[in-house]
């Protein structure tokens, strides 16, 4: 079983305001375009889209995540290394490289699969007869609690040391349920739910103390999300069914008309 989200061009477009609004460049910067990296995962990748740049790589990503929806509103130069599926070990190996003193802005998205985030929604989508839901969200709320913070401040530590002028806004991840499961071959309650978005809270929480911490921006997605969550109407995050997609990306479909491609 595998997870789709109409969620990276919702993500894109949700975000493409708010994150688009942190890295706005001031007053008497320099004409040429500035130095754009984003890194991250999946959500920052676009994998959702359905869209994806011919780089040779599987990263799917996409033109209308995100980081390009921002380089090609703000006019920035996007060195876009986000990959879908990645961890924070992922970055730091491949992705970092990126990174300069000339680099003027830095997006990242990570965190989600370091928690196992798409596992545990997999055991809670199935009957409760044959899955431990509770035990899943109880070890990554440990893992979000006790070691992730760690690894994001050493990650962090890593992205300021080698773009130390840099503009760093750190972005989270929506809530994906709102109290109603209506996908078939899913088995979601709605206590369960009420519990994996107390997660996606959490493990926003906890990343942007981190972010705080090292002076970076956080942008959290989750108001922009609201009545956007799986079997809202619209939807930005669809349910268990296309085996193609990235659990839980977000789409293509709610991109907001002014930040579509003509």
């Amino acid at each position: 079983m595998k997870w789709k989200s109409t969620g990276g061009l919702a993500l894109s477009a949700s975000v493409l305001a708010l994150v688009g609004s942190l890295l706005t460049a001031p007053p008497g910067s320099a004409a040429a375009a500035p130095s754009y990296v984003a890194l991250g995962d999946s959500y920052a990748s676009g994998t959702g889209t359905r869209s994806y740049i011919a780089d040779g790589t599987s990263c799917k990503r996409s033109t209308y995540a995100y980081p390009s929806l921002i380089a090609a509103a703000r006019g920035y130069s996007l060195n876009f290394r986000a990959c879908s599926g990645a961890r924070i070990p992922d970055v730091t190996t491949n992705q970092l490289g990126a990174l300069s003193s000339t680099t003027r802005y830095v997006t990242i998205s990570i965190g989600g699969n370091d928690a196992g985030f798409a596992d545990v929604l997999t055991e809670c989508a199935m009957p409760g007869w044959m899955s431990d839901c509770n035990g899943a969200i109880d070890g990554a709320q440990a893992y979000i609690n006790n070691t992730l913070p760690g690894k994001l401040s050493s990650l962090y530590a890593s992205i300021r040391s080698r773009a130390p002028y840099a503009k760093v806004v750190v972005v989270g991840y929506p809530r994906i349920f709102m109290g109603e499961d209506c996908n078939a071959f899913t088995w979601f309650s709605p206590a369960e739910e009420t519990r994996l978005n107390a997660t996606a809270d959490l493990l926003n929480s906890r990343t942007s103390a981190q972010a705080s911490a090292k002076g970076f921006s956080f942008a959290n997605p989750t108001s922009r999300f609201i009545g956007h969550a799986v079997c809202d109407d619209p939807e930005w995050i669809n349910g268990l069914s296309d085996p193609s997609t990235s659990p839980t990306t977000p789409t293509r479909q709610a991109m907001p008309p002014a930040t579509r491609r003509r």
